[in-house]
């Protein structure tokens, strides 16, 4: 029942329901099969296919505009994100630290493991946000 809820719901991002997107059409909920509801008790079987048919016509649509929202909703999310960091310039000579990431952790340090290493200093500024390091002994680090 969860699962079928999931699926009947409209998101935010896209203003459809997974369901709607995948098969064409709003999935009618249980409690309309059992009760009864105004689209049961209205439905006509010949104009229900012309109006699959159209709605699948119009699903490529549907999904496109979908793809829209939720490409525009990234956009937002991005620009609030972005707009709340700040970011540290960096100097050549400055000493810092480098996050240390998954797949460079050693096997047996994986969960207690130190999630930094370093210190570094950094030998040349690529572009913005992005350094050359070296060890405190002038030894230059890859992939940095």
């Amino acid at each position: 029942m969860v699962l079928w809820s999931y699926n009947t719901t409209p998101r935010s991002t896209t203003g459809e329901s997974p369901f709607m997107l995948t098969y064409g059409y709003e999935a009618m909920i249980h409690v309309e099969l059992g009760a009864g509801s105004l689209q049961r008790d209205l439905f006509v079987e010949e104009e229900a296919e012309v109006y699959q048919k159209l709605n699948l016509d119009l699903l490529d649509e549907a999904r496109m505009n979908s793809q829209l929202k939720l490409a525009a909703y990234q956009q937002r999310i991005a620009r609030y994100f972005n707009k709340k960091m700040k970011s540290i310039p960096y100097k050549v000579g400055d000493l810092i630290l480098r996050k240390v990431m998954p797949n460079i952790k050693k096997a047996q340090h994986v969960v207690l493991g130190a999630n930094w290493e370093g210190p570094y200093k950094v030998k040349a500024i690529l572009w913005k946000g992005t350094y050359l390091l070296e060890d405190l002994d002038d030894k230059l680090i890859p992939r940095a």
